[in-house]
């Protein structure tokens, strides 16, 4: 894929995402042209075309940039040989953190998977599917240290990625909650999912790390 190099060729181009971004969230893959793309950025339409060859491309683009953030966040906030409890409530605060910030990026990566074609698609669902296995991971090492109780760890799994996500959908910056007040009521709600002993990891992990200052405070 051709690009443009130097500065000012990286700042068009993040400003081609960011754009993008926004109008996709907004309008729809489908109903959003690259020719209201342009001018939201104040390019020709050709210009676009150095940066991504097709539409496709800039959305693929978009999507796996999102994966490869969350990601790299969590990866930066896992805690090193820690205890179950408080590998979880770290995943927690990371993932609450992570996409409150980037709602649209989030909206866009949830709805849109559709508009991708098989292979590319394919390779979205693998970095899904390897971020959700070291949910999965946590689950299954508390359970058999009998720390919590789980008894399909998959579903549950699945029930606190979609339960955790949703934040984006009602959360506002500004009103009644703060992001640490969400962040910790998410967590006392996961440990009761999860059957925690006696909610543990709220102490252990928030002593840590006060909640709401993930390490993963990186721009996407």
């Amino acid at each position: 894929m051709a690009r443009t190099t130097g500065s000012d060729g990286e700042k068009t181009e993040a400003a081609i995402r960011e754009a993008a971004v926004n109008l996709i969230a907004r309008l729809g893959y489908e109903a959003m042209s690259m020719r209201q793309l342009a001018t939201e950025v104040g390019v020709q339409a050709a210009a676009l075309y150095r940066y991504f060859p097709t539409k496709e491309d800039l959305l693929f683009t978009l999507m796996r940039g999102h994966m490869e953030g969350l990601i790299d966040a969590w990866d930066a906030a896992r805690p090193a040989a820690a205890d179950p409890a408080t590998r979880l409530a770290a995943y927690v605060e990371n993932h609450i953190a992570f996409h409150i910030k980037r709602r649209h990026s989030t909206h866009v990566s949830n709805m849109e998977l559709r508009s991708l074609s098989h292979d590319r698609l394919s390779q979205i669902l693998k970095q899904r599917t390897a971020y959700e296995k070291e949910l999965r991971t946590i689950l299954r090492d508390g359970s058999e240290a009998g720390v919590f109780s789980v008894d399909d760890t998959g579903l549950t799994a699945m029930a606190l990625i979609q339960m955790m996500t949703g934040v984006i959908v009602w959360f506002r910056p500004g009103e009644r909650l703060s992001i640490s007040e969400v962040t910790a009521t998410y967590l006392s709600m996961t440990m009761r999912l999860v059957g925690a002993k006696a909610h543990g990891a709220t102490t252990s992990y928030s002593a840590a790390r006060p909640l709401g200052r993930s390490k993963e405070a990186v721009a996407l």
